[in-house]
C-alpha cells in the first residue's frame, strides 16, 4: 500500500514533467487539490512502533558525535536516550 505523501509526490511530479499530456496534468492537479494526502495519526504510530529500538538508539548515538547536529538537537537527542 503507497503512502499518501508517495502519492502527492508522483501527483507533483506529473505536474512538472513536459512529457506528460495536459489531459493527465488536469487529473493530477484536479486529484491534489480535492483529495487528502494528509497522513493519519494511527500511520505514524504504526511507522514508529514498526522500528528496531537498537536502530534507533544508534541513530540516536550517532547524531550526538556528529558535528553538523546543533547543539540544541543534541540535547534534545540526550534527553530521549535517557528515556530509553
Amino acid at each position: 500500500m503507497s503512502s499518501a505523501n508517495h502519492i502527492a509526490g508522483g501527483l507533483k511530479a506529473t505536474l512538472k514533467n513536459p512529457n506528460v499530456s495536459e489531459e493527465a496534468k488536469e487529473r493530477a492537479l484536479d486529484r491534489l487539490e480535492n483529495e487528502d494526502f494528509s497522513t493519519t495519526a494511527d500511520e505514524s504510530e504504526k511507522t514508529t512502533e514498526a522500528k528496531n529500538p537498537g536502530n534507533v538508539i544508534g541513530g540516536m548515538k550517532a547524531a550526538l558525535k556528529n558535528p553538523n547536529v546543533s547543539d540544541s538537537k543534541k540535547e534534545e537527542l540526550q534527553s530521549k536516550l535517557e528515556e530509553f
